[in-house]
């Protein structure tokens, strides 16, 4: 029998039928602040793409900057395996928990987990725990889906670890074991994360060009640094670590920021706003 994750945000942070699911995904690629048209996939890409910062907030406030991050990601070509890293937001499951079978079932489909990396993966980081409770209620890897679903359809497999522990020596732990596991197949990361959180638009904006300065320079001390140093709330810096040192390993020479927005240009209201970013990170 096979293991279904149901979707929890369906009807939340994005419309929950695929026809109005595939509209909004379009508006976010259209948007002002997105990419300006529709991503075509090019089946015969260069894959030189290795991972992506996304953000996991509703689509209606960072739809349009996850939009940059998957524009780039469709004309690189089409990756077999999609590892996805994001922050426990619930504080349900173990510290690194990787789910490592069965399928996430979402509006546009099923999505099967890629159970042979997902084991290889737990086998090599031995701090990886395979645990599905993390998964149940958590939004920031759930919400990546979708946009990869409207470029591929169910031609991709997905392995998703959740952080709960986000020190600098666990994400490294697990981007050196990713890396590993990955060298040699088509697989792209996919970091989820938020910037910092419900500040005036010009201290959010100061704190996160620190951070977003120190991913560009794929240093991933640096950023953990900087995000103790000037308390940026960033939900998913342990997977932003974790994406930077597997990018290194996978012979990555650029990470390059593709858009930065807040939900003040959003909503106009810049009093207390969330930092969105979309970073691509290639070879």
């Amino acid at each position: 029998m096979v293991k279904v994750r149901r979707p929890t945000q369906a009807g939340a942070f994005y419309e929950g039928t695929p026809d109005a699911l595939k509209l909004q995904i379009e508006k976010c690629f259209k948007d002002k602040l997105g990419p300006g048209e529709l991503p075509r996939v090019v089946k015969t890409g260069p894959r030189s793409v290795i991972g992506l910062i996304c953000p996991h907030a509703g689509y209606m406030f960072s739809g349009p900057v996850a939009a940059h991050a998957y524009y780039k990601l469709a004309v690189d070509g089409k990756p077999d395996v999609v590892v996805l890293l994001g922050p426990n937001h619930t504080s349900l499951g173990s510290g690194l928990a990787i789910m490592n079978d069965g399928v996430w079932r979402m509006p546009l489909g099923d999505v099967e987990v890629d159970r042979e990396t997902a084991n290889q993966i737990v086998q090599v980081s031995r701090i990886v725990d395979i645990d599905d409770s993390a998964h149940s209620h958590e939004h920031s890897i759930e919400v990546q889906l979708p946009f990869l679903q409207y470029l591929y359809g169910s031609a991709f497999k997905i392995v998703p670890i959740c952080f709960l522990m986000q020190d600098l020596s666990s994400a490294r732990e697990v981007g050196q074991a990713v890396a590993k596991v990955l060298l040699g197949k088509k697989a792209v990361i996919i970091a989820s994360s938020d910037m910092t959180h419900y500040e005036p638009q010009v201290s959010a904006e100061r704190k996160d060009r620190k951070a977003l300065e120190a991913i560009e320079a794929m240093d991933e001390v640096g950023f953990q640094s900087a995000v103790e140093t000037y308390n940026i709330t960033a939900c998913g810096h342990g997977p932003i670590a974790a994406l930077i040192t597997a990018a290194k390993a996978l012979g990555g020479r650029e990470a390059k920021l593709l858009c930065y927005e807040t939900s003040g240009d959003v909503i106009g209201d810049r009093s207390s706003v969330v930092g969105y970013a979309a970073v691509c990170f290639t070879k």
